[in-house]
C-alpha cells in the first residue's frame, strides 16, 4: 500500500521526545556538533493567551466579514442563510479548525513540518499552503493599498467623491451617467480600462500606496510574532470600536431599520438550492482561514497543554458574531442610502405626474390617493402599491427599496462605491470616511500578518538557513510581493485582483483541506489523533470528532470541490468590467489567455503535492533501509526569533518536560 509505512509514530509527546533523546544520544549529539553555535535560539511563544487570541481572531476576521458575508446573507435568504451558515460551521468549520489547531500545537511546526511529520510523502501539502498564501498576499495587499488611497482622500471637505467633476461648465458625462462614487472609484482611483485585454499604464498613486502597504507589513513582521503581535493589539481591536460606532450612528439614520429588516427577512425556500449550500460552505471555509497554514503556524507557538478545543469554539464564535455585527452595520447604512435614493426617486416621479396632471394628460382615476403636493411625505410602500396599478401606463419608474439595497453590495463595490456614497450623506462625512477606511486597513493588516506567517513559519521551520535569517527572509518576501504586486497597479489591475480572488485560492485551498482531513482521519488514524490530543490536553475530546473528520467533513469538502469544479467547467468564467461610455458595469468572459493563466495558477498551487509524493517514493527506492527509520521521526527545527516566552520554561512551569 502506498502509505503503508507511514503509521509508525504517534504525534510527539514530551515524554516520547525525551525518551528518544535518551535512547539515541549519538544521533542528537552529532546534530548538536554539526549545528554548533549557529543553531537558532529556542522557538518563540506567546507572552499571554490574549496575544494568541488577537492573532487568531485578527487572521480569521478580515475584509470578507465586512463585504462578502452581508452580501451572501442578503442574496441567499437572510435569516435562513444565517441558520444554514451556523449549521455548516458546527459540523464542518469548527471540527476542521480544531484539527489544524491541534496538529500545530502538538507538532510545534508550520504547515510543512506538520504534514511531513505525519508522513514525508505528505510534505507537499504544506508547500501548497505556502504557495496559496503567497497568491493571496499578492492581491490582498493591493486592497490595503486602495484603502490607503481612500484614507488619504478622506481628509477633505467636501469629499472628492461627493460630486461629479465639471470640465468647463459641463459635468463629465461618464460621471453623469453613473454616480460620483462610481466615477471616483473607476476613473480616479483605478483609472480602469474597459477590459482585461487592455493593459494600460501603471497607476502612480496606487503604486505608492502599494509600496506603503508592503512597508507596513514588513515592519510589522520584522521580528516575527514578537513585533506583529504589538501591532495586533491595535489592528485587531480597533475594527470592533469602529463597527460599534457605526452601528450606533447607523441605527439613528432614517431607513436603517428597513435595511436591517430586508437583511434578516427569512426565505426558507433557499435551502432547496444547491448553489446556496455551496456559497455557505465556501464562506465558512474562508471565514475561518482553513488550509492557509496560518492557523497551524500560530498554534505552534502555544504551550502543549493549551486548551485548543475551547479555542476552536471561541474563535469561531467571535468570527461569526463579527460577521453579524458587520452585517447589521452594513445594512443599517445601506438602508439609509437606499431610503434617500427612494425618496429622491419618488419626488422626481411625482413632479412629473403633477406636471402631467396640470396639463390634463392624466385621467383623474389614475391619480394616487396620497398627497402629491408633498412628495417627501409619501411612504415608499404607498407609492409602490400605486405604481403597480397605474404607474407603468404613465411612463414613470418604480422606486423600490429592496432593489436599491441590492445595488453595489458585493465585494469592492460595497466598500468603495455603496458605502462611500452612504457616508457622503452623513453630517461630518470626512470623519466617518476616514474612520471606515482606517478600519478596513486594520482588518486587512491583521489578516496579512497571519497570511505572511503562513509562509514564513513553515519555511523557517523546514530550512535551518532560513530560520537563522528570518529577518532577511521577511524583507525579501515583502520586496518580491511588492514587485509582483505591480501587476495589480496597472489600469487593468482590478480585473487581475478579481481573477486571483475568485480562482487562485478557491480550488487549491479546498484540495489542501481535503488532503489534510484525509491524512489525519484515514492515513494517520482519527483514533490515534484523538489519543495524541488526550495525552496533550489531559482529557479526550468527544468521539463525534472521529466521525465528523472521517465522513462528514471529508464528504462535505469533496462535495464543495466537485460543485466548484463543475460550475467552472459548465459556466465559462466571467468578470465584471467597467464601460466608460455607458458609465455602467458589464459582465465579460475571460479571454483564452486569461483562462490559461487561471489554469496555471491552480496547477502551480497544487503541484507541490504530487511532486512531494514522487520525491518521497524515489527516496524510498534509493534508501529503503534507512527510510523506514526516518518515517514519523521528523526532526524539529527551531526559529531564529528571540523568544517572547521560552517554551521550555513555560512548559516546565506547567509540569511538562519540553522537547
Amino acid at each position: 500500500m502506498l502509505f503503508s509505512q507511514m503509521e509508525k509514530q504517534p504525534l510527539p509527546t514530551d515524554e516520547s521526545v525525551a525518551g528518544a533523546v535518551e535512547s539515541e544520544p549519538s544521533v542528537y549529539a552529532g546534530e548538536e556538533r554539526r549545528q554548533g553555535s549557529s543553531e537558532p535560539p529556542a522557538r518563540a511563544g506567546w507572552n499571554s493567551k490574549i496575544e494568541y487570541f488577537l492573532a487568531q481572531v485578527g487572521f480569521s476576521v478580515g475584509l470578507g466579514n465586512v463585504w462578502r458575508f452581508p452580501y451572501l446573507c442578503h442574496q441567499n435568504g437572510g435569516g435562513a442563510f444565517l441558520l444554514l451558515y451556523v449549521l455548516l460551521m458546527l459540523i464542518v468549520g469548527i471540527p476542521l479548525f480544531f484539527l489544524e489547531l491541534a496538529a500545530g500545537q502538538a507538532i510545534r511546526q508550520g504547515s510543512i513540518g506538520v504534514w511531513k511529520y505525519i508522513s514525508p510523502r505528505l510534505e507537499g501539502i504544506g508547500y501548497s499552503s505556502c504557495v496559496v498564501c503567497f497568491f493571496v498576499a499578492l492581491y490582498y495587499n493591493v486592497i490595503l493599498a486602495w484603502s490607503l488611497f481612500y484614507l488619504g482622500n478622506s481628509f477633505q471637505h467636501p469629499l472628492p467623491w461627493e460630486q461629479c467633476p465639471v470640465q468647463g461648465n459641463i459635468t463629465v458625462k461618464e460621471c453623469e451617467k453613473s454616480s460620483p462614487t462610481s466615477y471616483f472609484w473607476f476613473r480616479k482611483a483605478l483609472d480602469i480600462t474597459d477590459s482585461i485585454d487592455e493593459v494600460g499604464s501603471f497607476n502612480p498613486y496606487i503604486v505608492c500606496c502599494l509600496l506603503a502597504a508592503w512597508t507596513i507589513v514588513c515592519l510589522g513582521m520584522f521580528k516575527g510574532i514578537k513585533s506583529s503581535v504589538k501591532v495586533m493589539y491595535f489592528s485587531s481591536v480597533f475594527p470592533y470600536v469602529v463597527l460599534i460606532c457605526f452601528l450606533i450612528r447607523g441605527l439613528l439614520l432614517d431607513g436603517a431599520l428597513e435595511g436591517i429588516a430586508y437583511m434578516f427577512y427569512p426565505k426558507l425556500e433557499i435551502w432547496a438550492n444547491v448553489q446556496v449550500w455551496r456559497q455557505a460552505a465556501t464562506q465558512v471555509f474562508f471565514a475561518l482561514g482553513l488550509g492557509f497554514g496560518s492557523i497551524i503556524a500560530y498554534s505552534s507557538y502555544n504551550p502543549r497543554n493549551n486548551n485548543c478545543h475551547r479555542d476552536a469554539f471561541t474563535v469561531s464564535l467571535i468570527n461569526f458574531l463579527t460577521s453579524v455585527l458587520a452585517t447589521l452595520v452594513v445594512f443599517a447604512v445601506l438602508g439609509f442610502r437606499a431610503k434617500n435614493k427612494v425618496v429622491s426617486c419618488i419626488v422626481s416621479n411625482l413632479q412629473v405626474l403633477s406636471e402631467q396632471h396640470l396639463s390634463s394628460r392624466v385621467e383623474g382615476g389614475l391619480m394616487p390617493a396620497f398627497n402629491i403636493s408633498d412628495p417627501t411625505s409619501v411612504a415608499a410602500e404607498d407609492y409602490s402599491a400605486w405604481f403597480k396599478l397605474h404607474g407603468r401606463h404613465l411612463n414613470l419608474t418604480d422606486c423600490n427599496l429592496e432593489k436599491e439595497m441590492q445595488t453595489g453590495v458585493e465585494g469592492t463595490g460595497l466598500a468603495f462605491i455603496a458605502f462611500t456614497e452612504a457616508m457622503s450623506l452623513l453630517p461630518g462625512s470626512p470623519f466617518w470616511s476616514a474612520l471606515f477606511f482606517l478600519m478596513l486597513l486594520n482588518l486587512g493588516l491583521s489578516t496579512m500578518f497571519g497570511t505572511m506567517e503562513g509562509i514564513l513559519a513553515p519555511l523557517s521551520d523546514r530550512f535551518k538557513t532560513l530560520a537563522r535569517n528570518k529577518t532577511k527572509l521577511t524583507i525579501f518576501s515583502c520586496i518580491v510581493g511588492f514587485l509582483i504586486g505591480l501587476l495589480f497597479t496597472q489600469r487593468c489591475g482590478n480585473y487581475f485582483v478579481t481573477m486571483f480572488d475568485d480562482y487562485s485560492a478557491t480550488l487549491p485551498l479546498i484540495i489542501v483541506v481535503v488532503f489534510e482531513t484525509f491524512s489525519v482521519s484515514w492515513l494517520y488514524g482519527a483514533d490515534r489523533f484523538l489519543d495524541d490530543i488526550e495525552v496533550m490536553l489531559g482529557w479526550r475530546p468527544s468521539v463525534i470528532y472521529k466521525y465528523l473528520w472521517k465522513y462528514v467533513c471529508l464528504l462535505a469538502m469533496l462535495g464543495l470541490l466537485g460543485a466548484t469544479t463543475i460550475r467552472m467547467l459548465i459556466e465559462r468564467p466571467t468578470y465584471t468590467a467597467w464601460n466608460h461610455e455607458t458609465g455602467s458595469d458589464e459582465h465579460l468572459q475571460y479571454p483564452g489567455w486569461a483562462l490559461a493563466v487561471l489554469a496555471s495558477l491552480i496547477i502551480f498551487a497544487m503541484l507541490p503535492v504530487p511532486v512531494g509524493l514522487i520525491r518521497s517514493l524515489l527516496l524510498d527506492r534509493s534508501k529503503p533501509a534507512s527510510r523506514d527509520g526516518e518515517i514519523g521521526q521528523y526532526s524539529i527545527v527551531n526559529t531564529d526569533e528571540t523568544p517572547m516566552t521560552d517554551m521550555s520554561e513555560q512548559e516546565h512551569r506547567n509540569g511538562f518536560t519540553a522537547p
